[in-house]
């Protein structure tokens, strides 16, 4: 009966597949298919997720389902992240995230007569900016204007350049992150500590190969198309900044506050726990007193606060709704013993826990190029990494980190993605074109990493 769900999954699994990549609505695509296979598990005999208050029909318990998810994710994951969409909407109204990127961006200008270590070099350092500011399509979007000119001018193609910048949203992390924070939630750690204990040491000598592999992958697609001689493009001195350059600590500011107030730095004699939302909640009313200082008219000042509540809103329909449908999702496919099913044919092959976790990685990685979203993608199969987890006898953290890293890598090497068309137009290059060159140093990152994670790690 179990293999009879599993052959259901998987034709649910593909279906939504097709859905997504046809681009029709997420959020709609993942609670529909979640429901429906909630309902043939109803049917079918099988067990459905216990509710901690259900109704006393099982008809009814399927949306209660929908009522717990949104009770449960809204009132704890769901406003961290609702309170960073928040925190960025308003540093990006006040130009705080433009100061960011143009202090940050200075230093490369020393690098002119070695374009491509120039080029290789702001992959480090937009990936901090990511860190700080964890909008893709932002970022790429601000280093386009910023850098993008430099690059150029130095000597590298626009494809080149475009595609460094895309690289820079490779890895999704850092407590800002929505994907950190559901990861963190999912196998029960905070997510600073995930962050600083997980992420950092493996996307660190990650990052450093993403380098080396980009400067030799752009320098020889350059050389091979002879794309380097462009017309003359529009200088550094374009992108203009017109807040003070103080105000590039704002964005940083809440990663600064969790970091010096977690357990690995103890300045002070008493005990200090600061999570993420009450990080974002200090760092915006810090950003307020700049700005009433900056323009000395308290109306337009409390006016903006409005942008501060629409990014929570906006990220609330877009991001905590997703979450909610993806869970009805895996929901669905753990009623019909999909990950029963997976556990029991791996075992029956002689899979070891590790290949089970590559092969989702995987399956997450070539999810994310077909959607063209890291947080669709991760957020429908991350919920289902605890159960195989435990079956397994693998560690939830050590199974869930390369997956949700894959997520924002497949992205980049997607050409429906957002921040890929996004840069791609604003370049005049074509998204295709991005996505292939992304392709082959994205790969060799995805294998070098599984392989460091899973055999030497």
């Amino acid at each position: 009966m179990i293999y009879i769900g599993a052959l259901i999954s998987i034709q649910f699994i593909a279906l939504t597949a097709y859905w997504l990549f046809k681009k029709y609505h997420a959020q709609a695509v993942l609670l529909f298919s979640g429901l429906a296979m909630l309902t043939l598990a109803l049917l079918l005999g099988f067990d459905i997720p216990e509710l901690k208050n259900a109704t006393g029909l099982k008809e009814f318990d399927l949306f209660k389902v929908i009522q717990e998810i949104f009770s449960e994710k809204g009132a704890g994951v769901g406003l961290m992240i609702m309170t960073i969409g928040g925190f960025v909407a308003y540093m990006k109204h006040i130009k705080a995230s433009d100061a960011l990127v143009y202090v940050s961006m200075q230093p490369l200008s020393i690098f002119r007569k070695y374009p491509y270590l120039a080029a290789s070099l702001v992959i480090p350092i937009g990936q901090l900016l990511f860190i700080c500011t964890p909008s893709a399509t932002g970022l790429g979007l601000l280093l386009v204007a910023s850098i993008y000119p430099v690059l150029v001018s130095l000597g590298v193609s626009k494809l080149s350049a475009v595609s460094v910048i895309s690289a820079c949203t490779v890895f999704d992390m850092g407590p800002a992150s929505a994907n950190t924070a559901r990861a963190s939630e999912l196998v029960g750690m905070n997510n600073v500590m995930y962050f600083i204990e997980h992420q950092m040491p493996l996307t660190i000598p990650m990052t450093i190969l993403l380098m080396v592999v980009y400067y030799f992958s752009n320098r020889y697609y350059d050389r091979k198309d002879a794309l380097h001689k462009q017309p003359e493009e529009p200088k550094r001195e374009d992108f203009k900044v017109d807040v003070p350059l103080i105000y590039a600590i704002l964005p940083v500011l809440p990663l600064i506050l969790l970091i010096v107030f977690s357990k690995y730095i103890q300045l002070f004699n008493f005990s200090v726990e600061l999570d993420t939302t009450t990080a974002m909640f200090m760092s915006f009313f810090i950003a307020i007193i700049f700005e009433l200082i900056r323009q000395k008219n308290l109306k337009n000042v409390f006016a903006s606060i409005k942008t501060f509540w629409d990014g929570m809103g906006k990220v609330f329909a877009s991001v905590i709704t997703l979450i909610v449908a993806a869970e009805v999702f895996s929901r669905g496919l753990i009623s019909l013993g999909f990950i029963d099913s997976l556990v029991m044919l791996s075992q029956h092959i002689g899979f070891s826990g590790a290949a089970i976790a590559i092969l989702m990685t995987l399956l997450i990685f070539a999810a994310s190029m077909l959607m063209g979203s890291g947080n669709a993608s991760f957020f429908s199969f991350g919920p289902l990494v605890p159960s195989i987890a435990t079956k397994v006898g693998l560690d939830g953290v050590n199974m869930i980190l390369p997956m949700q890293l894959a997520s924002s890598m497949g992205r980049a090497a997607s050409p429906i993605a957002g921040v890929i068309i996004a840069i791609s137009e604003i370049a005049g290059v074509s998204s295709f074109d991005l996505a292939r060159r992304n392709l082959i140093p994205l790969s060799v990152t995805m294998i070098v990493m599984l392989a460091y994670h899973f055999l030497i790690g």
